[in-house]
């Protein structure tokens, strides 16, 4: 785990100096060591987090022993030793005991596609083949690792973070359309970016970039359809999806230093609990608590460390810290506004204080296993469209508009929506960008900019595949635009590396294969692994309701920050850089709200507001590039 970032097409000397500034920028992912390459038109930098051998074996960037070929590489390779074992038998020679050198010699040995289909981790790395002039940069299959990039006619920059890349001075300006996906979701999915010029790597993306010709990308792998509803049942589930958790688990708890597990009240942290105490292994479970507030699950923990039989640690979180808001900035190099990422910030402070540096995590499972309330909902809206002629849609289109929007008819209207319009008319009805319109709040910068996911249009053919629709886009956007950003955002910013076992894409292709019918057997969210708690733990945890783990910010702005707050946007660049208008403002912080609407938008102008003074726009073009055109990959 590392921050990685680099500068190539270039043979200016300045370059150096941009890549380095690049490196310091990534500090807090790599903690550990710092190191530079530079050849020719290429100049990588590495920032290192140890795991695998901590000598000095293990620094990068590393090379192949006639130094042609050179990688910076963030994530881990869990199989690595396995494909080590492979290339020895080849005849090839390693220097150190790292996951790293087995992509250069697989590269090698292979090539760049056959690599990284052997490989089975978290990833995000880029290799430069001085003999072929080609940088390939790659992003894992869920995209876990981050990975950005931006650049002009003659030259690519790439970077683990977005505040990494716009130090390259390839970006441009802040982007509006950036600005207003952040308000539609509190989060700018991976099609936009807040600069003008920066693009996001797609997960399962391999890129491949020469002098002279065009970046191209090409997708490496996509997750199976779901089975017909008969095709595997319950039991055939169950059995083989415990033997693939308790493999992932397994090889996730291979490190060089301490490893931890985060266990919550859940199902999923649990199972990967258990599987990690069914592999012997000492592993000090860490649990969140957060008393007297409704979502404490420091008892059900505590109880379920007890029956798995592991050591578990609670770690308080009681109490609002208005620093948090700043370190909130900090650690993520985009705006985000997830509530839960100042949790998760404490949280991964506390267990790297502990002395560990790798922490196990039950991320996932609801997401391919069908463990939130939607997924049941949606599947009962499929049944019902199936029922609906071609002419009953048209009908409730020419109706529709004569129907309230609120009151005792406005769940029948958003029903009926969803049965005759499916994917589009759910992502329409959430109210983002549309809130703070209504709201007077979107300066002339955003006014009239439309989030992406608003232009899927609705249809009746959408709606009798709802459910197969929305687990496809939401991998693709809220998955990892969220849920990743938010751990990989937090843990990296403490030098401590998460694992999720549920991210193995081994264990993910058959989830993702099973049929909903047995994904959601007798109406449970995530039966399956309901079945294998119930049977390898207890009733007690198989029955577990969902529960997120939750921090009111919100509240916190409408009342104990509620002067820091007023003082913050007054005073921020929200109206003066044409984001807000300063009207609207006003009236939004005089309404006297503790809840609703009003706190959500006082929580995102918020961290806008801290973002923007923390992030400033696109620094002046480095003399590097003083005389390349500004041309968009």
């Amino acid at each position: 785990m590392c921050g990685i970032c680099g500068i190539v097409g270039t043979s200016s000397p300045l370059a150096g100096a941009a890549v380095q500034e690049m490196t310091r920028c990534l500090e807090r992912r790599g903690p550990d060591s710092v190191g530079e390459f530079r050849s020719g038109m290429a100049v990588l930098g590495h920032r290192r987090l140890a795991i695998y051998d901590l000598s000095a074996a293990g620094h990068q960037p590393m090379t192949t022993p006639d130094g042609r070929t050179a990688v910076v590489f963030n994530g881990a390779i869990y199989n690595f030793l396995e494909l080590r074992a492979e290339l020895e038998r080849d005849g090839v020679r390693f220097a150190s005991r790292t996951d790293t050198e087995v992509l250069l010699h697989g590269y090698r040995a292979w090539g760049i596609d056959a690599l990284v289909r052997r490989a089975r981790g978290m990833f995000a790395f880029a290799l430069w083949d001085a003999d072929r002039e080609t940088l390939f940069l790659v992003r894992d299959r869920l995209g876990v690792k981050p990975l950005v990039y931006a650049g002009n006619g003659g030259a690519i920059a790439f970077a683990s973070t977005m505040c990494a890349l716009q130090t390259s001075g390839l970006v441009g300006d802040i982007d509006p359309r950036g600005i207003a996906e952040y308000l539609e979701h509190g989060y700018i999915p991976d099609d936009a970016a807040v600069y003008t010029g920066a693009r996001k790597l797609p997960p399962a993306t391999i890129a491949e970039w020469r002098p002279g010709t065009p970046l191209s990308l090409r997708r490496y792998w996509e997750p199976p359809m779901a089975q017909e509803d008969d095709a595997v049942g319950i039991g055939e589930a169950t059995e083989r999806t415990e033997e693939l958790l308790r493999d992932a688990v397994r090889l996730r708890l291979f490190a060089d230093v301490p490893v931890g597990a985060l266990l919550s009240g859940g199902i999923d942290s649990a199972l990967v609990c258990w599987a990690a105490a069914g592999e012997g292994a000492s592993v000090t479970a860490f649990t969140v608590g957060v008393p007297g507030h409704p979502t404490d699950e420091t008892a059900d923990a505590l109880a379920t460390a007890r029956e798995i039989g592991i050591d578990a640690r609670v770690l308080p979180m009681s109490g609002e810290d208005p620093s948090d808001l700043a370190e909130l900035t900090s650690a993520y190099a985009e705006p985000f506004a997830t509530q839960s990422a100042l949790g998760m910030l404490r949280l991964s402070r506390a267990v790297r204080d502990a002395g560990i540096k790798v922490l196990l995590t039950g991320d996932g499972g609801d997401d391919v296993f069908l463990g939130y309330a939607r997924h049941r909902q949606m599947r009962a809206i499929e049944r019902m469209a199936r029922l609906v002629p071609a002419s009953g849609a048209a009908a409730w289109r020419t109706v529709r508009p004569l129907v309230p929007p609120a009151g005792m008819l406005r769940r029948m209207r958003h029903l009926t929506d969803y049965v005759t319009g499916g994917l589009g008319a759910f992502l329409r009805a959430h109210d983002g960008l549309p809130g703070f319109a209504r709201a007077g709040l979107l300066g002339e910068r955003i006014r009239d900019v439309i989030p992406a996911s608003r232009t899927v249009p609705p249809s009746l053919s959408s709606a009798r595949r709802l459910l197969t629709e929305y687990l496809e886009h939401d991998r693709r956007h809220q998955f990892v635009g969220e849920y990743l950003t938010k751990v990989d955002g937090a843990t990296m910013h403490c030098g401590l590396e998460a694992r999720a076992p549920f991210f193995d894409h081994i264990l993910w292709e058959y989830a993702a294969s099973l049929p909903y019918a047995t994904r959601l057997h007798d109406g449970r969210l995530k039966a399956v692994l309901r079945a294998i708690a119930e049977h390898r733990i207890s009733a007690r945890v198989a029955a577990g309701r969902k529960r997120g783990f939750s921090v009111p910010a919100e509240k916190w702005v409408t009342g104990p920050w509620k002067t820091a707050v007023s003082a913050q946007l007054r005073d921020g660049p929200l109206c003066d850089q044409g984001w807000v208008p300063r009207p609207a403002l006003e009236r939004l912080l005089a309404a006297p709200r503790t809840r609703g609407p009003g706190a959500h938008h006082l929580w995102y102008l918020l961290v806008l507001s801290a973002w923007l003074r923390g992030h400033s726009a696109a620094p002046e073009r480095t003399g590097w590039m003083e005389n390349a055109p500004a041309a968009v990959l």
